[in-house]
């Protein structure tokens, strides 16, 4: 009789476990719908992107992000999403994230395919909160320096005529995008649904019908990322600032921390997020593989590549993000979502998971949860555009006491010139363009570069990763120019270029300072990093002048200009 008593209780006891267990799941469940509206009715917008105190919400971290009723309705993000990838290694296409791996990839491209959509082979510094546009100025007077450098004509030189060999893609006309409304997009084939003719009553493809990503992809060619006019990269700049965040993911490899962003029309960036003011420079011990990437590194080497004519730098922008709205909570990633906490100063901080540093120590918080970060736009995915990983010549050793071969060999450049692909073709000097444009910025950490396969060896390198420019204006390394002081080579245009950034009505600095202003962040680079410009463009001009004055113009400058045409002939070994 006891027993049973007993095992009744004991029935009982069990059974209250479970529905207090219960009770307390569908209270979490509860409470993300509770705290927003909350937020709502203390904001008057339950959409703010505001400033907020991080510690109302502490409570509430477990809660899951959960999709609209629009968000529904799209079409699965992996067959857009697998048009892009931003990375120094051929599988690095991959993130901490399972639904982001490259079989996921693959399955997304072979549908595109199957869709139609590619033809053939697809070979000083400021609060952080605020208003970005305060304390802007006016150029002088009322004009525009950058203005009229884009109207100069050497900046207006015509590229040769390109073919299907010199795209990356080969577009099928027959498949359009219609931006129908900002919460649904789709593709659709002409043939698919009549009642779509009356977007296009004209029954013409223009670029307009793809999202700004896609038409950066497809302008993509032989020579260039992106035209010099291009109106798809100014509009891609404004996406990178203005669409909204669906998913965060943490980039694999590396050794500092990465996020991959994807955005509502399903563009992706890659988000490096503050980590020093503009003020801090890398101190004088430390070595170039120790130091920390910046933002704003990221977003004045896309500027200073344009205004070098290279456009070889993919897209950057900054953007003020809500590490709690905007990451925190868009993140399925667990590993990344376990890493968020509050700091003894009430900020929000995050450090996620990469090599070396990610930890508590190397945290990145905000103010209290809004941060500075600066945003790459993707190139197409590897599965339809691979690119070719190539080891730079001129690589660092990488070692506390070792120096690399060239560092100690003057007649080093004799050897590359003698292996392929720096024997024949414009490879070599593209590594000198790539050498100045490491200069400027003083980037020591250029230990590869990447070209696309389709093009063989007869194309561009791509200026990806610049986070570890523009950290020391105090100093010059000048062994950053040791490429172009042993082989003295480069192109004319690029000779011509520099001559004009050097002159007072095209002073880089200016032309630096006046589009840098142009960017959310701004200003991007406080003064003494402007003038290491100049300075630093002067340094490579003498080097240059060195060159011709002991081996004679024509053997250091190579001509690359037939009238207004650039051409792309190979050189002859010097």
């Amino acid at each position: 009789m006891i027993k049973m008593i007993l095992f009744r209780k004991f029935r009982v006891l069990i059974l209250m476990v479970f529905l207090v267990a219960c009770t307390m799941h569908i209270m979490i469940d509860l409470l993300p719908k509770l705290e927003k509206r909350a937020a709502g009715a203390e904001s008057g917008d339950g959409g703010c992107q505001c400033a907020h105190h991080p510690g109302g919400e502490a409570q509430g971290w477990g809660k899951q992000r959960t999709r609209s009723a629009a968000e529904a309705s799209w079409p699965n993000k992996h067959t857009l999403r697998i048009l892009q990838d931003f990375s120094n290694e051929p599988s690095s296409n991959l993130t901490s994230h399972s639904l982001e791996k490259n079989t996921a990839a693959g399955d997304g491209a072979e549908s595109l395919r199957r869709a139609g959509l590619l033809a053939g082979k697809v070979g000083g510094h400021k609060p952080l909160i605020g208003d970005a546009s305060g304390g802007r100025t006016v150029p002088a007077h009322g004009v525009s320096r950058l203005s009229a450098l884009f109207e100069h004509p050497l900046y207006n030189i015509h590229l040769p005529s390109l073919t299907d060999e010199d795209t990356l893609f080969n577009v099928n006309t027959d498949i359009r995008f219609y931006t129908r409304t900002t919460d649904n997009q789709g593709w659709h084939n002409e043939e698919g649904n009549e009642e779509e003719e009356e977007f296009s009553p004209t029954g013409e493809v223009t670029a307009e019908s793809y999202p700004n990503w896609l038409r950066f992809h497809i302008g993509i060619n032989r020579y260039e990322l992106y035209s010099r006019h291009s109106p798809a990269l100014e509009a891609l700049l404004r996406d990178l600032v203005a669409q909204r965040i669906t998913s965060v993911a943490m980039k694999s490899g590396g050794t500092q921390l990465k996020l991959i962003l994807t955005f509502q029309n399903y563009g992706q960036a890659l988000f490096k997020p503050m980590k020093q003011t503009r003020e801090q420079e890398t101190p004088p011990d430390f070595f170039y593989f120790s130091d920390f990437e910046r933002h704003n590194a990221e977003i004045a080497a896309f500027h200073l590549d344009r205004i070098l004519d290279f456009r070889r730098v993919p897209p950057v922008a900054g953007r003020l993000v809500n590490m709690t709205r905007e990451i925190r909570d868009m993140t399925r990633d667990k590993k990344l979502w376990r890493t968020f906490f509050i700091s003894p100063a009430n900020n929000v901080c995050f450090y996620g998971e990469c090599s070396y540093y990610c930890s508590t120590e190397h945290a990145v918080c905000g103010k209290p949860d809004q941060i500075e970060g600066s945003l790459a736009a993707f190139l197409p995915d590897l599965n339809l555009a691979k690119r070719k990983t190539w080891r730079n010549p001129w690589r660092r050793s990488y070692h506390k006491r070792k120096k690399a071969e060239w560092e100690v060999d003057q007649d080093y450049c004799d050897e590359v010139k003698q292996t392929p692909p720096y024997d024949r073709g414009t490879r070599l000097l593209d590594v000198m363009d790539m050498t100045i444009f490491d200069f400027m910025m003083g980037n020591m950490d250029r230990h590869h570069y990447e070209t696309f396969e389709k093009f063989g060896n007869d194309t561009f390198p791509i200026h990806m990763d610049n986070g570890r420019g523009f950290g020391k204006h105090s100093h010059d390394e000048l062994s950053i120019l040791v490429p172009l002081s042993q082989c003295c080579r480069v192109r004319k245009s690029t000779h011509l270029r520099l001559q004009l950034l050097a002159k007072e009505e095209y002073k880089l600095s200016s032309l630096m300072e006046e589009s840098l202003l142009r960017d959310k962040l701004s200003p991007i680079l406080i003064q003494p990093h402007l003038q290491a410009l100049d300075r630093r463009l002067r340094l490579v001009l003498q080097v240059l002048a060195g060159c011709i004055e002991k081996e004679g113009y024509v053997n250091v400058v190579e001509e690359d200009l037939v009238g207004d045409t650039v051409t792309r002939r190979s050189p002859g070994l010097r």
